[in-house]
């Protein structure tokens, strides 16, 4: 990652990653240091007021600044110890001390007198640091370390806090599955997962999993769910949950299927059934936010269905290097005993790729895909969209897919639904709107048009793709075809020769309607088409219509 002169750092302001300080005392210093290394690491410059007004640093050794003193103290007054790059630029003839922080790793890090701060930014907008709060701290060391919390012991625990019902429980959620651990004995399950037998201390995975509701009250009284349906015009649900966690999925599941709905929509012979928030999405969505919350942070995992959107949001923020937008291409548990033993028992996808799986479903049902957007730092969540499905969509895809005998893929789906949102797009805009490799977006296009899913016009970087005539006579909107297709609407003839051309034939009618012009006007641009021999008349009267040249009788 390349250096950002000093000068330019100072011109740019202050941000969560650089901090001015017109003059520092040892222990604010140590304090400044770590609260930058547990945000994202960035500069910290002395001798440079908060507006950004050059003052200069003073000497902090007698008659200079020696730097490697300056990153020795700093290293010995931080826990864990902490390197940092240490220098002094001058800008504009004042002295500046630069000290370069990088990410904690392993974090948090504290000052030796047990001071932990994290850079955010504070009621009105601006950078600070704040104090972390005792769970912060407990979860981003976990989250440093690799330390698992399911892994952590649940001091004082004994048998009696595990629930012999929810060890059945999960052996009939497992043999479902198909796992031969369903045949297991409750100890050897504790074993085959990761967690401790039950001869020895038992462990807050255990008790996540299979405890009693008064012992996950007590050693993980974070472990609460809260479902809400805010829908207008049906009464309102608030469900608080606090239950192991196969029995809360369980429970949420029933909840969301008692509210749920059905469009019904025929595909040829076929009857398709497209529900208000499809079975997968409502599996993964509520698996990843069990598994994958931080249950060192306050608050419950929170599942909401409002007129719009169905939401659910689970405290903390992504784990290591997952953001909202590579949750497609990265699956990292924050706890794998969780994740693995969840997997077992089939609630969460084997592979990894359950939010893949809830992403295609929605795309299948004709619906936006899911969002991640609103995630920050203290939650993640995730919203999906429970307008009016694009049955018109669905049904074209429904009829590809039946004829060719092989679905498209997530990546194909994501372009068709893009394509079919904007009317035409370029390749350009398709890959910034999906935020997607530049050269896969390129390949996935021409395969789509391969396909016969999409058509192409023009050339190079302005060549545009949209959704072929047949989308469009499924659809019965046989004139947004030509529309969409982008024939300049001056040229009438030629709309008229593409409608010809992708339905067979065009009754002077259909040439009003499509051209938004009166029949007599239809009429006259229909005939000096067949005077020039570019269509031919076929039928009289009412039943007169035009098709291209040669078409037989």
């Amino acid at each position: 990652m390349a250096i950002v002169d000093t000068a330019d750092l100072i011109r740019s302001g202050e941000s969560l990653a650089v901090e001015f300080k017109r003059d520092i005392t040892d222990k604010e210093l140590a304090k400044a240091v770590a609260c930058l290394a547990n945000g994202k690491g960035g500069t910290l410059l002395i001798g440079v007021d908060d507006d950004g007004t050059l003052v200069g640093a003073k000497p902090r050794h007698p008659g200079e600044t020696d730097p490697n003193r300056v990153a020795a103290y700093i290293q010995a007054a931080t826990e864990p110890a902490l390197a940092v790059a240490v220098r002094i630029d001058m800008v504009d003839g004042f002295s500046i001390i630069r000290i370069d922080v990088p990410v904690a790793d392993p974090g948090p890090i504290g000052t030796k007198l047990g001071v932990f701060t994290r850079r955010t930014l504070d009621p009105t907008g601006r950078p600070a640091c704040v104090p972390m709060t005792p769970h912060e701290i407990v979860s981003m060391g976990m989250l440093s370390r690799g330390q698992d919390f399911a892994g952590s012991i649940a001091l004082g625990a004994t048998e009696l806090d595990l629930d012999p019902n929810e060890f059945d429980r999960f052996r009939r959620f497992a043999a479902i599955a198909g796992d031969s651990i369903a045949n297991l004995t409750d100890n050897d399950i504790l074993r085959a997962l990761g967690l401790v037998p039950l001869t020895a201390p038992i462990s807050l995975g255990a008790i996540l999993l299979f405890g009693t509701g008064e012992a996950i009250s007590r050693w993980i009284p974070n472990a609460e769910c809260l479902f809400q349906d805010l829908r207008v015009g049906i009464d309102t649900a608030n469900v608080r949950i606090v239950e192991p966690l196969l029995k809360a999925a369980e429970h949420i599941q029933a909840l969301i299927d008692e509210r749920n709905t059905i469009t019904e929509l025929t595909v040829g012979i076929h009857r398709v059934e497209i529900p208000l928030i499809p079975s997968v999405t409502r599996r993964e969505a509520i698996a990843n936010a069990l598994v994958h919350r931080d249950y060192a942070s306050l608050g419950p995992i929170t599942v909401q269905i409002t007129d719009s959107e169905f939401v659910v949001s689970s405290p903390g923020s992504f784990p290591p290097g997952v953001t909202a937008t590579n949750i497609l291409d990265q699956s990292r548990p924050r706890s794998p005993i969780l994740a693995a033993a969840l997997k077992r028992a089939g609630v969460v996808e084997r592979r990894g790729k359950g939010v893949n799986d809830m992403f295609e479903q929605q795309l299948r049902a004709g619906r936006s895909a899911p969002d991640y957007a609103r995630s920050t730092d203290a939650g993640v969540i995730v919203s999906v969209p429970l307008g009016n499905a694009d049955l018109d969509l669905v049904r074209f895809l429904l009829t590809w897919e039946d004829d060719q005998q092989h679905p498209l893929n997530l990546d194909e789906l994501r372009i068709v639904h893009e394509v079919k949102s904007s009317g035409s797009a370029t390749s350009t805009e398709v890959t910034e709107a999906l935020n997607a490799p530049s050269v896969a977006t390129k390949t996935n296009l021409g395969r789509l048009v391969e396909k016969g899913i999409l058509e192409s016009r023009g050339t190079g970087r302005s060549r545009k793709y949209h959704l072929t005539a047949r989308f469009y006579d499924l659809a019965q909107d046989r004139n947004a075809y030509v529309r969409v297709k982008g024939a300049d609407p001056l040229q009438q003839e030629r709309m008229i020769l593409d409608y010809v051309s992708a339905y067979s034939s065009i009754s002077r009618a259909q040439a009003a309607e499509l051209c938004q012009i009166t029949p007599p006007q239809a009429s006259r641009i229909l005939k000096q088409l067949a005077t020039d021999g570019r269509l031919a008349l076929r039928g009289e009267r009412r039943g007169a219509h035009y098709v291209l040249p040669g078409t037989p009788q």
